[in-house]
Order: C-alpha cells, then sequence, then structure tokens
C-alpha cells in the first residue's frame, strides 16, 4: 500500500514554473502572421465567409420572391373573390327585379279579381235595386 505524501512548497513552485514555460513554448512555436500555412488558412476562412454571404444572399433573395409570388397569387385571389362576390350580388338583384315583377303582377290580378267581382256585386245589388221599385206579379202595390 502506497504512503500518501504531500507535495511541498517547492515542489508546487516547480510544478507552475514547468507550466509556464511550456505556455511560453507553446506560444513562441505558434507560426508567424506571414507563415504560408497562416495564410492559406485565412484564406480558406475568407472564402468560407464569402461563400456563406453568397448562400445567405441568394437565401433573401429566393425569400423575396416567394413572398413577391404570395403577394401576387393573394391579390389574384382577392380579385377573384370580389368579382365573384359582385357577379353574386348582381344576379340576387336580377332575381330580386323578377320576384318585384312577379309580385306585382300577382297583386295585379288579385286587383283586377277584386275589382271583377265587385263589379259583379254591384250589377246583382243594382238589380235588386231595380226590382224593389217594381211589385212582382201576382202582387198588388199598396
Amino acid at each position: 500500500m502506497a504512503i500518501y505524501r504531500e507535495k511541498d512548497i517547492f515542489e508546487r513552485r516547480n510544478a507552475a514554473n514547468e507550466a509556464k514555460k511550456a505556455l511560453l513554448a507553446r506560444f513562441k512555436a505558434k507560426p508567424a502572421a506571414d507563415d504560408p500555412a497562416v495564410l492559406a488558412r485565412q484564406a480558406e476562412r475568407k472564402a468560407i465567409l464569402e461563400a456563406r454571404a453568397i448562400r445567405e444572399a441568394e437565401k433573401a433573395r429566393l425569400k423575396q420572391e416567394k413572398l413577391a409570388r404570395e403577394a401576387a397569387e393573394k391579390a389574384e385571389r382577392e380579385a377573384a373573390a370580389e368579382a365573384a362576390r359582385i357577379a353574386a350580388e348582381e344576379a340576387a338583384a336580377a332575381e330580386a327585379k323578377i320576384r318585384e315583377a312577379e309580385e306585382a303582377e300577382r297583386i295585379a290580378l288579385e286587383l283586377a279579381d277584386e275589382a271583377a267581382r265587385k263589379a259583379k256585386r254591384d250589377a246583382r245589388y243594382a238589380a235588386r235595386k231595380a226590382r224593389v221599385g217594381r211589385t212582382p206579379p201576382g202582387f198588388s202595390a199598396r
């Protein structure tokens, strides 16, 4: 069984110094800005960004075209609906005129029939009045 031993201050300090040296070595090992590998990576990143910008512009253009197309279709549908509504209103107005004409004809026939009945009634009344003035045969006037 191993015995646990705490690190003393010197060991901790040496470990920290080693870590700092490793960090510095890594930083110094970085290639310079004019290194061909760095320039190639920058060019690649720039190409990626340009391609992304082109894709986004194309996407925005397609979206605008889609919105314009949908707006045109909506306007066309609304125009068709408006035309259908106007046609329905005209048909309803024509039907209402026909019904009014039929109603006026029915009323005129009813009035003519009523006038004919009244004329018959008046004729019967006049005949009755004419008969009242004369005495029926077989009766004597007093």
